[in-house]
């Protein structure tokens, strides 16, 4: 049986975002994941499949001499007290057939309003892990090293999705009230949040 090197490299973002309050409850947004899913990435990169399931075309990604491109296909659904939860369900390493077949990704991320004092926060966390099996032309590389600049890239990754989260989906929240406020006595009001 032929030698392998299998590697796993984790990272995990937590995120409170704190939201004004609204004629319409957070809630009633937030059970629209298509929005959610626009305020993670930027919807030129995303493809809608049905039954709440997305295509996400990531920036390409540099990991020591490879250059990757990774699509994510990620599951995205709500719960009634708004809830967001998504988990990817298959991934694509696009340009090295090596990685490709070899590669594993799991992500699983989780967004709940509550109540901080009496005021609405967004609490919400992302675990990223990945398992490769890596080409023989870096079995010669100190794991230390290789595990250092995997978990580094993943840290990068959710990094980004977490700031474009934060600017994006309170302003998109703002801006989706505004144009159905005219429309808000047709909301029932909302159910209490749990509180933290």
């Amino acid at each position: 049986m032929l030698p392998t090197m299998l590697t796993r490299f984790t990272s995990s973002q937590t995120v409170d975002i704190a939201v004004a309050e609204q004629p319409v409850p957070i809630q009633h947004y937030l059970r629209q994941p298509q929005r959610l899913v626009n305020a993670l990435v930027d919807p030129s990169r995303i493809e809608l499949l049905g039954n709440d399931r997305y295509r996400l075309k990531l920036r390409p990604l540099s990991f020591l001499a490879f250059n990757l491109q990774p699509t994510v296909d990620l599951q995205v659904w709500t719960e009634s007290q708004g809830t967001v939860h998504l988990r990817s369900v298959s991934c694509e390493i696009r340009g090295i057939e090596y990685i490709n077949q070899r590669f594993n990704l799991n992500l699983v991320g989780k967004l709940q309003p509550h109540l901080v004092n009496g005021a609405v926060h967004l609490l919400g966390r992302a675990d990223l892990e990945v398992q490769v099996e890596l080409p023989p032309t870096l079995w010669l590389t100190p794991r230390p090293l290789l595990e250092a600049a995997g978990n580094s890239l993943l840290k990068s990754v959710l990094l980004t999705i977490k700031q474009r989260l934060m600017h994006q989906l309170v302003s998109d929240y703002y801006r989706w009230v505004a144009s159905t406020s005219a429309d808000a006595a047709v909301f029932p009001g909302a159910s209490a949040l749990p509180a933290r």
